[in-house]
């Protein structure tokens, strides 16, 4: 770390001494996760093995939920008093800022009301049309051409970087867009080697959020924390490889909570023959 412009107080052998983590260093992310983890776990709360960015409290006043992301927190639980006196607790240690009820975070909105909670991207969305210069184009009914055939060949792309760009902020976009799922695994997996043809399955894609800008999920309190889940798989439907594609989602009390859509790493071939048990 160089000291900055005319700053002349250290000579010889003299260096800095850092008395917070500062953005840009490599060692940051790590101290400061390490400082604000130590915080609340001294507050009571557990770390959860499969997420280490989610702590839980659990008392007798109910549970206390935190979701970290660098330097923004989610509190959530079942008692207002007690996320006020974590509130206090962390302010303490901490310079921080209180935004109140959560409405917007990493590019997703959130509306509640008397149905539940909305969860959706316009914004991005938007976004999103203005940066790829399609916010005035024609809204398609469907994500992908039911008439659609994958193929390698044609025109490549001389700016490989815009297209990886596109389908990596439509990966985001499935955090609350699961109808794009399928679409969005089909453009990810030219990826390296694009061509115009692809292109435009990206652009079919955008036109069909054009006419859905508003869309997303919604979470509601049913009274049940039941569990169940749905599966499907086509019959080797690449036209390129001959593998299927498997989707999937999960419900949680009558809530979607997962999803997926992806193309199996097995080939299927055309078998015919009988097996003996």
């Amino acid at each position: 770390m160089q000291p900055p412009p005319g700053f002349d107080g250290i000579k010889g052998n003299m260096v800095c001494k850092l008395h917070k983590a500062i953005y840009g260093l490599k060692q940051s992310p790590r101290a400061w996760y390490a400082k604000l983890s130590s915080v609340l776990e001294k507050a009571g709360f557990l770390r959860s093995n499969t997420d280490s960015s989610l702590f839980v409290r659990t008392g007798t006043s109910g549970k206390l939920v935190v979701l970290i992301y660098v330097d923004d927190l989610i509190i959530t639980g079942d008692s207002v008093a007690e996320i006020e006196a974590l509130k206090v607790s962390i302010c303490q240690t901490f310079a921080i800022k209180d935004l109140g009820k959560l409405k917007y975070f990493l590019g997703i909105e959130m509306a509640t009301s008397s149905k539940g909670l909305f969860l959706h991207q316009r914004k991005y969305v938007l976004d999103l049309l203005q940066e790829a210069k399609m916010l005035d184009c024609k809204p398609a009914i469907t994500p992908v051409d039911s008439k659609l055939r994958l193929n390698t060949d044609g025109e490549a792309m001389h700016n490989v970087s815009y297209y990886q760009r596109l389908v990596g902020k439509l990966i985001y976009l499935t955090i609350t867009r699961l109808d794009i799922t399928y679409a969005v695994s089909l453009v990810s997996q030219f990826m390296h080697s694009p061509t115009v043809d692809h292109l435009n399955m990206v652009k079919r894609v955008l036109r069909y959020l054009k006419g859905s800008i508003g869309q997303g999920i919604i979470m509601r309190n049913n009274n049940s924390t039941a569990i169940s889940g749905y599966t499907d798989v086509d019959w080797a439907g690449n036209s390129l490889d001959r593998k299927s594609t498997t989707g999937y989602c999960t419900f949680v009390g009558g809530n979607l909570v997962t999803w997926k859509s992806k193309k199996q790493h097995v080939n299927l071939y055309g078998l015919k023959g009988f097996f003996q048990t």
